[in-house]
């Protein structure tokens, strides 16, 4: 079936939002794991937890984890579940290299080889289409 002027704007889009997803995790993450190793143990009273969220790496965190909410919610609007999870599960790889190179974490090799895995999964479902729609068929 030949890919028409639609599904190609939804192709793109829908790699757009992909790309979008992944970056604003890993970057929230990493800079949510940053500003709370710069605070340490806040305490588990909800006011510390809170006061917590004024810490300038916290709350860009937490911003860009707010992003993320909103483009992971928009991409599963229109892209399966079944192609959503596994194709963003990319974040994963590159949070392991956020947590080596910025963070300064040690990464096992059985972490390593995780992520080896994980990036095969990627790429294999990266070449389905993002919707069942798209391939032909209809959602059960």
């Amino acid at each position: 079936m030949p890919v028409t002027n639609d599904q190609s704007g939804l192709h793109y889009k829908t790699r757009l939002f992909t790309v979008l997803t992944i970056l604003t995790n890993v970057a929230g993450n990493s800079a949510l794991t940053k500003g709370m190793q710069q605070i340490g143990d806040p305490g588990s009273t909800p006011a510390a937890l809170i006061g917590a969220l004024f810490h300038p790496w916290v709350a860009l965190g937490v911003a860009l984890l707010i992003v993320w909410t909103l483009t992971h919610m928009a991409l599963l609007s229109w892209a399966d579940l079944s192609y959503v999870l596994p194709v963003t599960a990319f974040a994963y790889v590159l949070t392991e290299l956020s947590g080596k190179f910025l963070l300064g974490e040690f990464i096992s090799t059985q972490r390593w080889f995780g992520v080896l895995l994980i990036t095969a999964g990627v790429f294999l479902v990266g070449r389905t289409p993002p919707s069942s729609v798209d391939a032909g068929t209809t959602p059960s």
